[in-house]
């Protein structure tokens, strides 16, 4: 059964974009509704934002969000009723393809079983190929997407040191948003509810439905962009280093053949960054700016960026722990860590050469080294490349990297229970 992009709308008054798709079985074809809710905070009062700029806007997050329940019952077909051209197709399969290669690697599938668009021309409704010029007299500004991690925070330091006015925006699904943002100096905290249908997907599940990983810097950066429009404003900032470049496997095609590289950072990456941004020049508008102003610098760079600027005043308030923080509708009001995950090990590694063991080891839930924890070893192992463990799918540093950083680490931490292979990474290079 092919995989059905039904119809997005916005309501105006309650600032409320519903995408509606389709997937499932003959026998049972399930609807899904996704409903994302926009801020009104810095919402020009006379509504005068561009309708159309919108609509495109709208367009690619309803394409985008649609992973989110393709993955149930992925296919090759897909279904729109809106026409699309041949660039459009490309990008499209790209995040398909590329941007869900975890999902196709947990679910044994290959870059064939994956959805693949196709230019239309005989539908009822096209999206412009021709980009539309923003009023810069009335649109500019700055939305900068924030999370409480070192990264997005690292990026509203420097905003606040250049005395740049900007606004955080945090994607949720609980309501609720790390309380850290309120002390980060942005102009204001923008929510953006994110609503899954996670009751049809639980259906979905009864029925065989598979799961896994998204493109969610992809989702976040589409809504992002509708909130722009509607606060008026030209730039979105994300918060991603030079990481995701490194793949942590590869899916062969069935003739044997290096066919999907196996990526769950796809959506970080610089090439995916430039993807995104020619398609809001080709499709949205030119006068748009997505990019990451920490992309320069390499993950170990921010960690040390993140201890001299932003430590003192944030370090027991921040966190890059996924497991404790950031599931679907939890509460993470309060960031914490709960020391016995990947990110956990990688955030220690990329630290340790610029804390002492007992801050470091502080910040942790039994303030303990994480060296120490027999349930992490083989996590250490995937993260340097030990014994041919897999690197772990998390946002993580690359292994040259982390064996780095496991060498520079201060005097007083404790070793691993392995020997840990020499790096000579050069964590201060500057990247285009």
């Amino acid at each position: 059964m092919p995989f059905e992009f039904l119809s997005y709308d916005f309501d105006e008054k309650s600032l409320r974009a519903t995408f509606r798709y389709r997937g499932g079985t003959p026998e049972n074809p399930l609807e899904f509704t996704k409903i994302a809710t926009f801020s009104d905070r810095a919402q020009n009062s006379s509504k005068s934002y561009d309708r159309e700029l919108l609509d495109r806007a709208l367009f690619l997050s309803f394409i985008i969000n649609g992973t989110s329940y393709y993955k149930a019952f992925p296919s090759r077909e897909v279904i729109l009723p809106y026409a699309i051209d041949e660039t459009q197709a490309a990008f499209f399969n790209h995040i398909y393809q590329d941007g869900l290669s975890q999902f196709a690697y947990e679910n044994q599938l290959e870059r064939k079983d994956l959805a693949h668009f196709k230019s239309t021309s005989t539908t009822s409704k096209s999206i412009s190929a021709t980009p539309k010029s923003i009023s810069t007299a009335t649109s500019t500004g700055i939305i900068a997407l924030q999370s409480g991690g070192k990264d997005s925070l690292l990026t509203a330091e420097l905003l606040n040191e250049k005395h740049t006015p900007w606004a955080a925006v945090y994607v949720s699904t609980s309501g609720a948003y790390p309380k850290v943002l309120e002390e980060i100096g942005a102009d204001n905290i923008e929510l953006i509810g994110r609503d899954i249908d996670l009751k049809t997907l639980k259906l979905a599940e009864t029925l065989g439905g598979k799961n896994g990983h998204v493109p969610v810097t992809y989702i976040n950066i589409s809504l992002a962009l509708i909130q722009a429009i509607l606060d008026g404003k030209d730039t979105i900032l994300t918060s991603i280093g030079h990481e995701g470049e490194e793949p942590h496997s590869i899916i062969k095609s069935t003739n044997n053949e290096p066919d999907l590289p196996v990526n769950h950072q796809w959506s970080k990456t610089k090439a995916a960054e430039e993807l995104l941004q020619n398609y809001i020049n080709n499709y949205i508008s030119p006068d748009f700016k997505v990019y990451s102003p920490l992309r320069k610098y390499s993950e170990l760079k921010i960690a040390e960026l993140f201890v001299k600027k932003c430590w003192q005043k944030f370090g027991h308030k921040f966190s890059s722990c996924n497991v404790i923080n950031y599931g679907q509708r939890t509460d993470n009001s309060t960031l914490r860590w709960c020391g016995n995950c990947a990110k956990c090990a990688n955030s220690y590694l990329l630290f340790a050469p610029f804390l002492e063991s007992s801050e470091l080891d502080s910040i942790f839930p039994d303030q303990k080294s994480l060296f120490e924890k027999s349930t992490l070893e083989n996590d250490f192992r995937g993260l340097l490349g030990i014994d041919n463990h897999l690197k772990p799918f998390e946002c993580v540093g690359e292994v040259a990297e982390l064996r780095a950083a496991y060498h520079l680490k201060k005097p007083g931490y404790k070793d691993l229970p392995f020997l840990v292979p020499s790096s000579d990474f050069d964590y201060n290079k500057l990247y285009e």
